[in-house]
């Protein structure tokens, strides 16, 4: 904008000073100020802003952490390796790989069937307190204890308290037949969901391989524990030891021939070609390609399997007393010797599951990691 010119070139009014009263000469002063403020304002007022001038976007982008167990062929740790010793892939792209060497320290939902079926088990499982504490979480780990049967009841909120942990675990008591392992898993998820992104998520299953009475299918806990960056390992207990230590049920007049993992269907329960094939299954649990391409109503013998298998945990065996105090052993040595690989995907593009793969340059070790994970996209705002 150009300003209206008060002044000639002499710097003179050019109507001069005759004949203008002292009044008439404020007002003309006055005029002449306000113009020059006009003046020098205009540049300023002219020239856009660097917010006018440039828009702002926001990208979301998503750090994937992928812990990865590698072993020899003993099974014994290895520890030494370096991000350089790693090829990963998302979706059979290439990723350029660090290592999280921060420390993080475990949050841990501890899970446990405490139905009639594995009451003469729990004994044994009453005396983890201190392993757990001592083997697993450390000083700066924490722990929350649930039990399940037809109920879900939390014994413990997290607790750093060694003591405060032993005395949940000894209030496990059996309860009645009926096993809710999918929905006690993702009631261990919900608990682990609310613990601060800097901590490690770690859900410890201990229970028989099966589910006969949950609303939730193995898809959908899956998929919460995805969301949630949980990592799930469990404890089985063998369903022959269970059955063992448990007497048979006085009705139960009819020998039974059905496979390990096959379920009652009860009274008023019609059997059809569907069942009928699920009880041919038994333990069987199918290799899922993409867990989430499956239908949500599948039926799964083992959901311990699709979990740990899922998620980059791993199943541990139990029938003595021996074998559980060395299935923490092994899960604490795990834990704390993991890489933790870590890459910004260069497709966030693609929506959906995208799978990955891990190699090592060196063959002769095994290498078990997280298989994949759920990404909605990306998106800009």
């Amino acid at each position: 904008m150009k300003p209206q010119s008060f002044w000639n070139g002499s710097g003179r009014s050019r109507q001069g000073d005759s004949g203008i009263g002292m009044d008439a000469k404020m007002r003309h002063n006055t005029t002449v100020v306000a113009a020059l403020v006009l003046l020098l304002a205009a540049p300023i007022w002219a020239q856009p802003t660097v917010e006018e001038d440039k828009a702002t976007f926001t990208i979301q982008t998503r750090v994937v952490v992928a812990p990865v167990t590698v072993t020899n062929k003993n099974g014994n740790i290895v520890n030494n390796l370096t991000p350089k010793d790693f090829r990963l892939r998302d979706n059979n792209n290439f990723q350029q790989i660090t290592e999280d060497i921060a420390h993080h320290p475990i949050s841990m939902a501890i899970v446990v069937q405490a139905s009639s079926e594995v009451e003469k088990i729990l004994p044994a499982v009453l005396k983890l307190g201190s392993a757990i504490h001592a083997q697993i979480l450390g000083e700066d780990g924490e722990a929350a204890v649930l039990q399940f049967d037809s109920r879900i009841v939390t014994l413990a909120d997290f607790t750093s308290d060694p003591d405060k942990l032993s005395m949940a675990l000894k209030k496990l008591k059996a309860g009645n037949a009926s096993s809710r392992l999918n929905d006690a898993t993702d009631e261990g998820i919900s608990l682990l969901r609310k613990r601060p992104n800097s901590r490690r998520k770690v859900l410890l299953l201990i229970s028989e391989p099966r589910d006969n009475s949950s609303e939730l299918r193995p898809r959908e806990v899956l998929t919460a524990a995805e969301f949630a960056n949980v990592v799930i390992y469990s404890i089985n207990i063998s369903r022959i030891v269970a059955q063992a230590k448990v007497p048979p049920p006085m009705s139960r007049s009819v020998l039974d021939n059905r496979p390990p993992g096959a379920v009652y269907l009860g009274a008023g329960n019609v059997e059809t070609p569907t069942v009928r094939s699920q009880q041919a299954v038994g333990n069987w649990a199918p290799l899922i390609e993409d867990i989430y391409d499956v239908a949500k109503g599948i039926f799964v013998a083992n959901p311990l399997e699709v979990y740990t298998t899922y998620t980059g945990g791993r199943q541990y065996g139990f029938t003595t007393q021996k074998d559980l105090g060395r299935a923490v052993f092994q899960l604490g040595e795990e834990l704390h010797s993991q890489y933790l690989l870590t890459y910004r995907p260069t497709n966030q593009e693609e929506a959906g599951y995208h799978k990955i793969v891990v190699d090592v340059l060196n063959s002769n070790v095994k290498i078990r990691a997280r298989n994949g994970y759920y990404w909605a996209g990306k998106n800009i705002r």
